[in-house]
């Protein structure tokens, strides 16, 4: 016990000794987690993680890790943080530019790792030699490094972060897919932990490549990805994923743009036409030509595809040309003028009623087509792939199957938590006016007892409220319970910082109504609204239990002191 004491007062330095109202509405969500005494940014994209933060993301840690564990049978390991070179020259990825690289005193190359496809493989190929080994998913949770130019968004988007990403390795696709499935399952189990509204979304792949993807979004307004539902069938995308269709095609009269793209053997000009106020979909695209395009070329300027085209066809004359035309367009378009004028007509091929660019709110589900789509501003905080291939074959990861063949590559999947980034997505999702409300569950301290001076009474208050909670109820008072603040607040001043720290129940002690205790709720009931009423109407009477709301909304129950532990369990039950 005196340990832990004079283990809280030291904490007191991170904590700030007073909070304005204007602090409090007016900085951003990184600036309020450094000014409670979360974190603290050291440079661009790096935080350290202060006492009452490093609680939070201890919490978080500590949820994933149970889920991976129990539910899904998972195998924790933890890789360097330095990666060799030749990995990833191996698997095509050493130039990516967002890569931190560097040199030893050997002259030998290494980068830090922002993600682990290539490691984990090296590392299984010695572990998966046989079907018999497999399925088997391995995780770790630790620290990856990204050479973001622009860092921001605080956590959402740092150099250096805090990730759980895991692996699973099987013998066949049906297989590798049943892995996805039961990590589609434990995800959602995670976040449904936190009583956090969430949604999971088709996406792309990316530059982590695979069959196919799911995302893991919390919806807010100030996230940087756009989601769009289906009103009708419920399906949700991620924006590059979603196909729309307009009321009614060809309606489109204004100025067409146009995207030069190669087929694979550079033997065919694609040209893709579209409105010119709307973005070019390159999923929808690839999907058009059965992924026949050098996406090498994707980001290349039209008259460096055209010169490539030219460069490649001994006689442009009687070289292929393709239009694919979006369905939105008509013969009475604006469209721009052609740049070639040798060709012979007869080469020319045209496909027609397609839609290549994103969607938009509003339009026809491209799944259904039926519903309207409606669109809504999300954070992307989980990421799952199905690999296929990708990383085994290149890094020669073969297995003997059961008909002793030792030529079958290892199908994979990697599934990734963003942990530093769900944290301070977590914190920007339940923020308001007063500070953060945290999901009771990863909140640095789930109850806080706010009394008046550190006398003798008030301190016997404090001792008396932990011996019933640490007799009768689920709050473990070492770690989900604060009693110490700075002994220079007043109780007004420590209240304010209970609320804005995010503590989801303040329990305040005062002289006057002793042994009576006071309950002001902070948290956000994510569940169930109104099911602590049931509990409240049958024992308001038997615990003299009372609640009121104030003139600013804030719930507040009181208490005799012998009940105070249930009522505190069921008040946390929805938080």
């Amino acid at each position: 016990m005196l340990k832990y004491r004079v283990l809280s007062r030291s904490c007191h330095i991170f904590h700030p000794k007073s909070l304005s109202n204007n602090t409090l509405k007016s900085e951003s969500t990184q600036e309020l987690l450094q000014t409670l005494g979360f974190i603290r940014r050291s440079q661009a994209g790096l935080f350290q993680w202060l006492p009452l933060g490093l609680r939070s993301l201890n919490k978080l840690t500590g949820i994933i890790r149970n889920r991976m564990d129990n539910d899904c049978g998972a195998v924790e390991v933890s890789l360097s943080a330095v990666s060799s070179k030749s990995l990833w020259q191996t698997t095509g990825r050493w130039t990516n530019s967002e890569l931190f690289k560097f040199k030893d005193s050997k002259g030998k190359q290494y980068c830090l790792t922002a993600t682990c496809e290539e490691d984990i493989t090296d590392l299984m190929k010695n572990y998966v030699t046989s079907y018999k080994d497999m399925p088997i998913t391995v995780y770790q949770i630790t620290r990856k490094y990204r050479d973001e130019i622009r860092p921001r968004g605080g956590l959402l988007r740092g150099r250096e972060f805090l990730m759980k990403d895991a692996y699973s390795f099987a013998s066949t696709k049906e297989e590798a897919f049943a892995s996805f499935q039961e990590l589609d399952e434990t995800y959602n189990k995670i976040f449904k932990d936190l009583k956090i509204p969430f949604v999971s979304a088709w996406a792309d792949s990316g530059d982590i490549g695979g069959e196919f993807s799911k995302e893991f979004h919390l919806i807010h307004e100030s996230g940087e990805d756009t989601l769009m539902s289906c009103k009708d069938c419920g399906d949700i995308s991620t924006l590059d994923m979603s196909q729309s269709f307009p009321e009614k095609d060809g309606q489109y009269l204004g100025d067409v743009d146009c995207k030069y793209a190669l087929t694979k053997d550079h033997s065919t000009l694609i040209c893709f036409y579209y409105p010119k106020n709307r973005q070019l979909n390159w999923n929808l695209a690839l999907n058009v030509m059965d992924k026949d395009i050098d996406l090498a070329l994707r980001d290349k300027p039209n008259d460096l595809v055209l010169e490539a085209y030219q460069n490649d066809n001994e006689d442009i004359m009687f070289s292929k040309i393709l239009r694919v035309m979006d369905c939105r367009l008509n013969s009475k378009s604006n469209f721009p003028d052609f740049p070639l004028k040798e060709y012979l007509k007869n080469n020319f091929g045209q496909i027609d009623d397609v839609s290549i660019v994103d969607a938009q709110a509003d339009e026809i589900c491209g799944k259904c087509e039926n519903g309207n789509l409606q669109s809504f501003k999300s954070i992307e905080v989980g990421h799952i792939f199905l690999l296929g291939n990708k990383y085994s074959k290149p890094l020669n990861v073969k297995f003997v199957d059961k008909e002793n063949k030792n030529d079958t590559f290892v199908h994979m999947g990697c599934y990734g938590i963003g942990v530093s980034r769900l944290t301070g997505s977590v914190a920007e999702l339940g923020r308001d006016a007063n500070g953060f409300r945290w999901p009771a569950i990863i909140a640095p301290y789930k109850v806080s007892i706010c009394t008046g001076p550190s006398n003798e009474e008030n301190l016997q208050r404090i001792k008396d409220i932990r011996s019933k909670l640490l007799d009768n109820s689920s709050i473990d008072v070492q770690n989900d319970m604060l009693d110490q603040f700075n002994e220079k607040l007043g109780i007004g001043a420590r209240i304010k910082l209970s609320h804005a720290m995010g503590i989801p129940l303040c329990v305040i002690v005062g002289p006057k109504n002793w042994p009576n205790v006071e309950i002001e709720v902070r948290g956000i009931r994510w569940g169930k609204r109104d099911q602590w009423k049931t509990e409240f109407e049958k024992k308001t009477q038997e615990w003299n239990w009372k609640c009121t709301e104030n003139e600013n909304g804030i719930e507040k129950h009181v208490v005799p002191i012998e009940h105070l532990a249930e009522v505190v369990d069921i008040l946390l039950r929805d938080m």
